[in-house]
């Protein structure tokens, strides 16, 4: 080391510095890390992420913001968070509706693969899917509402949060369960919908139970029929047990990320979002809006997503959904 020049020495020592600074990976997160919601502000499941999002910021050490990107079923949120940089700072948080449904109902109107071009990160909560209608409705139970369905074919209005929606796939579901014409009406996310049947410009809508909750609670909507039992709503029955052969499907909720961030993204990422999931005060948090803390492991998801998309492809072909 004494024969070295001067120079070289002075090299040598600045090399760990340099080599550290240029070639090996930057820290994660280095930037706001931004969740796309693809769902209308004011929907459950919006709220939900909301607390998450407080927890991932403190894990993460890092601002993290959410983003509402509603439409298309998800699929616009979707498609904007496979767009974005492969960072690991743009994440999606969707409902099973833009992995699952929508691929399947309009495989056109979806230009992403959810399998391929989306990293599964988590589940972190469910929630049933729940038949409501106005509590001074006529009819009192989900039989009263198909006969006068029944009767006037096409002209009972439910609504669901948006096309390829679980909602819209459950409403397509109970058409062919019970034959009856129930008119599915669209609108962007469950707050919408909610805002239509208040106004009685719907007679019904097909909505996560965290969506309806509050609503139900208030005595303002009467529930018919759940995909599950709800505890704290013992009367309230499945299709099956209401005398059908099938039923309706539950909402899971979930991160992704765009395929192909750096596995320390990837890893930090899935580290933060299981620590915020099972958090207790999340789950304290969740529960008055109807929904259930479920963290699922990102094999769990995937296991979970392609079941769900051989189920719906069965059930919508059966039905006549799709050919």
């Amino acid at each position: 080391m004494q024969n070295l020049p001067r120079r070289t020495v002075l090299g040598l020592a600045l090399a760990p510095a340099w080599f550290s600074t240029f070639a090996q990976p930057q820290h994660f997160p280095n930037g706001t890390v931004n969740i796309v919601v693809p769902l209308a502000p004011g929907d459950a499941a919006d709220t939900s992420v909301r607390v998450l999002a407080e927890e991932l910021a403190k894990t993460l050490g890092t601002s993290v913001v959410v983003t509402n990107r509603p439409g298309a079923g998800g699929a616009l949120g979707a498609n904007a968070v496979v767009r974005a940089r492969k960072d690991g700072l743009t994440i999606l948080f969707a409902q099973n509706s833009a992995l699952t449904f929508r691929p399947v109902i309009e495989p056109q109107a979806v230009s992403y693969d959810a399998a391929s071009d989306l990293v599964p990160l988590g589940i972190s909560s469910r929630t049933p899917s729940v038949l409501v209608v106005r509590s001074d409705a006529p009819y009192r139970t989900l039989a009263d509402l198909v006969e006068h369905a029944k009767k006037e074919p096409g002209r009972v209005r439910l609504g669901h949060p948006g096309a390829g929606s679980v909602g819209d796939f459950c409403i397509q579901l109970i058409n062919a369960l019970t034959g009856a014409q129930f008119l599915a009406v669209p609108y962007a996310g469950a707050a919408p919908a909610v805002t239509a049947l208040r106004g009685e410009h719907i007679e019904g809508v097909v909505l996560a139970l965290g969506a309806l909750s509050a609503h139900i609670k208030a005595g303002a909507f009467l529930a018919l029929v759940a995909s599950s039992r709800v505890p704290e709503m013992p009367e309230l029955r499945t299709m099956r047990e209401h005398g059908y052969p099938e039923e309706l499907f539950g909402v899971w909720l979930s991160f992704l990320a765009p395929g192909g961030i750096p596995e320390q993204a990837r890893q930090a990422l899935v580290g933060a979002i299981e620590q915020a999931v099972k958090a207790p005060a999340v789950g304290a948090r969740l529960a008055p809006l109807g929904i259930l803390q479920s963290y699922g492991t990102p094999a769990q998801q995937t296991a979970e997503m392609r079941d769900e998309l051989r189920r719906v492809g069965e059930l919508a072909r059966k039905t006549g959904l799709v050919k």
